[in-house]
């Protein structure tokens, strides 16, 4: 079988939509139709019911979802297997939130490759709706998110509590708003929570989509952010970086997912090294 007609159908649930399908998967939306009238011909079923809300699934289609699933993944691990470089004997695709990856996964993924060199890792960043959905389509065999999707065929397990909180280079600022705030995205959990609790910057002067590179840009600048915890120990022990006391902190649960279906040596050999790095992280 094709395996585009079942990653197709894979962006048709995803979306909802026909068109929005269309934008995933880099194809016409025509194409989109004509892929899944191919798929229900060969299936002899209708795998979605159209309609102006978009395209819902039957319960054919509910039954040959996880199906789908399971084609795609096998033939990208299929795919990625075959193209491993010399030397190497596995290869393992991470994904990880954008502000996940300094002060955790990159000490994991250090570790990682110290302990298990034969193995070749590929890794990206990302936010939890696009994580979810390499997951999904077999791209990715292991993500660290905040929000997962709750999916049949996944494991979700808590890693640690991520905090953030308000400091300034410029220990005259006590509190917000402050001349020198700069609003930095640390992603649509963040967002949310920032605009809850802070109405009054809605257009803030400036705005770094930096990650942890905005660090330096307080501490040269004398301004002042919200930034991970983990991150600042040194720049709060020397003083560089001043917390604002009374400031509310935003937390979020740091989660893994990984298929249920991974395998021992994948549990021993990557999550037993993610626990260990997170769990230094959640008692720091």
């Amino acid at each position: 079988m094709d395996v585009d007609l079942a990653r197709t159908f894979l962006a048709v649930v995803e979306t909802g939509s026909f068109a929005e399908a269309a934008n995933r998967v880099f194809v016409s939306q025509s194409t989109v139709s004509t892929r899944i009238r191919t798929l229900e011909d060969r299936l002899g079923k209708v795998l979605f019911a159209r309609g102006k809300g978009g395209a819902a699934l039957t319960a054919a289609g509910s039954q040959f979802l996880r199906h789908a699933q399971s084609m795609v993944r096998v033939w990208e691990h299929a795919r990625l297997e075959i193209a491993l470089p010399d030397g190497y004997e596995a290869a393992l695709n991470v994904g990880g939130q954008y502000s996940l990856w300094d002060g955790f996964l990159l000490t994991w993924l250090a570790e990682t490759r110290r302990k298990s060199p034969e193995v070749a890792i590929r890794a990206q960043m990302g936010f939890s709706d696009t994580l979810m959905q390499g997951l999904v389509d077999g791209i990715l065999d292991l993500c660290v998110m905040y929000t997962p999707q709750g999916r049949s065929g996944f494991e979700v397990e808590l890693l640690f509590e991520d905090t953030m909180i308000l400091v300034s280079a410029d220990p005259d600022v006590t509190e917000l708003p402050a001349h020198n705030y700069v609003m930095i995205d640390w992603g649509p959990e963040f967002r949310a929570d920032h605009a809850l609790n802070f109405p009054q910057i809605s257009v803030p002067g400036t705005y770094l989509e930096l990650g942890s590179l905005s660090l330096q840009y307080l501490v040269n600048t004398g301004s002042s952010g919200y930034v991970p915890k983990r991150l600042v120990g040194d720049l709060l022990a020397s003083g560089r970086l001043t917390p604002i006391e009374g400031a509310p902190t935003f937390s979020y649960p740091a989660y893994a997912v990984y298929p249920t279906e991974s395998g021992a040596e994948f549990k021993t050999l990557v999550l037993s090294e993610l626990r260990k790095v997170a769990k230094a992280v959640g008692a720091g």
